[in-house]
């Protein structure tokens, strides 16, 4: 070991000299190492950043010696759930998908997500005691303020190509379930907030969220934001060119009756979009195919066990529109489409109960003389009305208006111009409840259906069930 002090820097450092005969010159020599620098103050060697240092780390850090292991941190965390969300999102391709549209936050999304899933009713600044409590994606504590940070830093393209990878999982696969569900909002500073109408007919200040789920994944996996005053059958054509952005092509679109629109029919018919949607009996090209059905509509020949129903489909022509603007003229011509229709004799008698009592406070409106300003329409769509001086009010039924009405009742129509069997295509709508379930995921019956499927679920995935705990939701 040999010191020797640099005069410049008043440092003494600390070589260890190793001595050998060279060969060829015939004399002794000698090879120096750096080990260190000399502490002044405790005489002991600092390993220096040469390769002083790496040999000390090393002898510093000698091999683990097998044996137990002192125990440093004791946790208790929950994981069943959190478990079965990691498990569903290597399965689906979520976490793939999230991993490659946000390479350096996709974890704290998950744990956000998983969050707000399992602790629908509580508030994101409570996410720390969750957090203490559960195994997550993230691992940490999200303090708010980097949660909303975290909110702030997605952006629209981010957004647009998770939508993109996501969609072209299932595009060729499925159907896509499309519907809306109105948040309610008294936000004077967000701009979409405004007055409409929600699910159940109330009039309140709302954001309208437009929401696109597989049929067969039951996946969401396009959502868009609508101001509130702003009606379903309207968003049909923001939808398509949203839809074009992803470069979506071969979509399939199943919908609501509160979307049905000659214009939009039209318009899906002009991108070439396939589509299942509902319509009301009363149209007319709908009364038309009720009217031929007649006294078949309950013959056993037409029944299917499988369903519980009367199954019909007739192929109809569709009277196409389409205006050019650039040409001044309008394209009409006939376009082929397939008309379902379904006969419930379960319904039919509800409905029919429906509408005597209905007929019987229109009459008793009509002859106490409390006529309501919202019935007017119906008072002259049912009853012949007549009043004089001495008879007083007299009235009589328009039976034939009656008869129309009832004559569809019980029936439910799908239109498509692509699904030709009828049981294929009720079966596909009967799929979009599960944008029925989001809408109110803390629901009772929601609750139970999935605590029926959640052992389907694990088997379907390839793990094994957790054995369930009184905490675990």
């Amino acid at each position: 070991m040999i010191k020797q002090l640099d005069k410049r820097s008043g440092i003494t450092y600390v070589y260890e000299s190793t001595s050998y005969w060279d060969r060829a010159k015939k004399q002794p020599r000698s090879k120096r190492t750096l080990i260190g620098r000399l502490d002044p103050d405790s005489g002991e060697v600092v390993p220096t950043d040469g390769r002083g240092k790496r040999r000390s780390i090393k002898n510093l850090n000698p091999p683990a010696k097998r044996g137990l292991v002192p125990v440093t941190q004791t946790e208790r965390l929950f994981f069943g759930t959190t478990y079965l969300f990691d498990q569903i999102g290597i399965v689906t391709g979520v976490t793939a998908d999230l991993k490659t549209c946000f390479p350096h936050t996709y974890k704290q999304i998950q744990s956000i997500a998983y969050y707000l899933i399992l602790e629908d009713q509580n508030p994101l600044f409570r996410f720390r005691k969750w957090a203490m409590l559960h195994k997550h994606p993230y691992g940490n504590t999200i303090p708010s303020q980097r949660s909303s940070e975290l909110f702030q830093s997605i952006t629209e393209d981010a957004k647009m190509q998770f939508f993109r990878l996501q969609g072209k999982r299932r595009i060729e696969k499925e159907y896509w379930a499309y519907g809306s569900t109105s948040i309610s909002g008294y936000s004077e500073n967000l701009r979409q907030v405004k007055y409409g109408k929600n699910k159940d007919g109330e009039k309140l200040p709302q954001i309208n969220l437009a929401l696109i789920f597989g049929e067969n994944s039951g996946l969401p996996f396009y959502y868009r934001k609508f101001a509130g005053n702003i009606p379903d059958v309207k968003t049909i054509r923001e939808l398509l060119r949203e839809l074009d952005v992803p470069g979506y092509e071969k979509i399939r679109l199943v919908m609501d009756r509160g979307y049905y629109s000659a214009d939009n029919i039209n318009t899906l018919y002009k991108e070439h979009r396939k589509f299942l949607c509902s319509t009301s009996a009363a149209l007319q090209f709908a009364k038309n195919s009720i009217r031929k059905t007649g006294a078949e509509k309950d013959r056993h020949e037409h029944y299917n066990s499988d369903l519980e129903l009367y199954v019909f489909s007739r192929t109809i022509a569709w009277d196409y529109e389409q205006e050019r603007p650039y040409k001044g003229d309008t394209i009409r011509e006939e376009r082929r489409m397939y008309l379902h229709l379904y006969f419930n004799p379960d319904k039919f008698s509800d409905d029919s109960k429906a509408l005597n009592r209905k007929l019987d406070a229109l009459k008793a409106e009509l002859l106490s003389g409390k006529r309501v300003p919202e019935h007017e329409k119906d008072y002259r769509k049912y009853f012949e009305v007549k009043e004089t001086p001495k008879r007083g009010i007299s009235l009589s039924y328009k039976q034939e208006a009656i008869d129309s009405v009832r004559d569809r009742y019980g029936f439910f129509v799908l239109i498509s111009n692509e699904v030709k069997d009828p049981v294929t295509a009720l079966r596909l709508y009967r799929m979009r409840d599960v944008i029925e379930c989001f809408r109110e995921p803390g629901k009772a019956a929601i609750q139970g259906e999935v605590l029926k499927k959640q052992e389907q679920i694990y088997r379907d995935l390839g793990v094994e069930p957790l054995p369930a705990a009184p905490e675990m939701k």
